[in-house]
């Protein structure tokens, strides 16, 4: 009997019966993995063994306990989880090779509870690699089974005899189910041997970490659907190059998505930095030109960001763009303001922008900040090193207001900063902070005029 295959989009997660070059659910390009199906579907198959015995209830006889959390050691982790993990979730934790992601696992099996009972699961290092790298990392404490395997079963297998509290998968992209005749990794694979560890995780009700290896667009790898099956998606981020780590939800059913950690990797593992501004502005220079300090919000934390730019004569007819840590279009944008508005002839020069500490400025409280960077560079004059600028820069030049300003001032005043450019027109009463000058401004004109003259 012939074997039958289905095209399986590996962005979205939807099947087809033939291959096109385009997903016709979602889009995507070059996306559509060819699939072989067994003659039956061992998740719909477990599904209706198990759900045969369930009954609808009624939503006013649910309990409306709140769900059960446990403090993971880690507050930085706990911050993006939402005020800790929640028993009988299953958390995909996300990143590039060699960014920390199983250190950061392997360092919450060592600052958990020790009666809670953890068992770490490796599809990529032996069970001695391990061990060197807890006595490197100082966990050498508390009941933690290692189990370096890669059959789904034999994992299930343990996982129901040992009963843990805590469950870790390193790595999702390396399990294989025996049943699907696919390699370790694919998007069947991949698919499978997650439903199979969220309906044990759901059943046992203990909470389970999966690692999931990014592809070079930075999502995870495999199937789209892999993300919408789990209960929340985490992404550790940074340069290797740097010792800066964020860790940053992407779903979370439990809670924000707008929390951050910060982390900073050193010899024996991560630290938490809980005052992460004071660190990324260390070693700034002093009265530097192309420099400033902005303040965004990440969740319900402000934290202080250094822009960095430089503007040089272009060495051919057009101008060189480079940015890190800022939306390159973003960043065209506000050259051609500062160009029209103010009449600074940046279009024959090279432009390069960065945030130091390897952030991610993805609002537009950043706008001002960035466009008196560029001046200051343009014209070699500082803007001092004790201002900080916050607020979005419009298309006519005019500086608009941001939400929670009285935060960031709070937040820029407490690391000593004297003076801070914010817009003239502000939807809040503004507070100033003790010791604090607030320069106020309606478009980047008034702006460079005060603090370049």
């Amino acid at each position: 009997m012939k074997q039958k295959t289905v095209f399986c989009c590996s962005e979205c997660g939807s099947e087809t019966a033939k291959w096109n070059g385009k997903c016709p659910a979602c889009g995507a390009w070059d996306s559509l993995v060819e699939v072989k199906l067994d003659s039956k579907s061992k998740s719909s198959a477990k599904g209706s063994a198990s759900g045969s015995s369930k009954l609808p209830k009624l939503i006013s006889e649910l309990d409306t306990e709140a769900e059960l959390r446990f403090s993971t050691g880690i507050g930085e982790l706990d911050r993006v989880l939402g005020g800790g993990a929640v028993r009988g979730s299953i958390i995909l934790v996300g990143g590039a090779p060699g960014i920390g992601k199983s250190t950061l696992l392997l360092q919450l099996c060592g600052l958990v509870n020790r009666e809670q009972k953890i068992l770490y699961v490796s599809g990529e290092e032996s069970e001695r690699q391990i061990k060197m790298r807890a006595q490197r990392l100082g966990v050498d404490s508390g009941k933690i089974y290692v189990f370096a395997e890669t059959m789904l079963a034999d994992v299930m297998s343990a996982a129901e005899k040992l009963a843990p509290d805590i469950m870790i998968i390193d790595s999702i992209q390396t399990m294989y189910d025996d049943e699907v005749s696919s390699a370790p990794g694919s998007v069947s694979q991949v698919r499978e041997c997650t439903m199979s560890l969220m309906r044990l995780t759901k059943e046992k009700g203990f909470t389970t970490f999966v690692v999931g290896h990014i592809n070079k667009e930075g999502s995870i790898a495999g199937p789209k659907v892999l993300e919408h099956m789990v209960d929340c998606v985490l992404y550790f981020e940074g340069e290797r190059s740097t010792s800066f780590r964020i860790l940053r939800a992407g779903k979370n059913r439990f809670g924000s998505t707008n929390e951050i950690g910060v982390f900073e990797m050193l010899e024996k593992g991560l630290k938490e930095l809980e005052n992460p501004s004071e660190i990324l502005l260390s070693g700034r220079p002093d009265n530097a030109p192309g420099t400033c300090v902005t303040c965004v919000i990440e969740g319900s934390r402000p934290i202080l960001a250094e822009i960095q730019a430089l503007v040089a004569p272009a060495a051919y007819n057009s101008g060189r763009r480079s940015t890190n840590g800022i939306d390159y279009n973003r960043a065209t944008l506000l050259l051609a303001v500062l160009e029209k508005r103010v009449g600074m002839a940046i279009s024959g020069c090279d432009a390069y922008i960065n945030v130091i500490g390897g952030l991610e400025l993805d609002e537009p409280s950043a706008d001002l900040a960035t466009i008196l960077a560029l001046a200051s560079s343009f014209r070699e004059l500082p803007l001092g090193s004790d201002l900080a600028a916050v607020g979005e820069v419009g298309l006519s030049g005019e500086v608009r207001s941001v939400s929670n300003l009285n935060m960031r001032l709070s937040e820029i005043a407490r690391l000593g900063f004297k003076r801070c450019v914010i817009p003239a027109h502000v939807k809040d009463d503004i507070k100033a902070p003790v010791g604090l000058e607030v320069i106020t401004v309606r478009d980047i004109r008034e702006a460079i005029k005060a603090t370049l003259g």
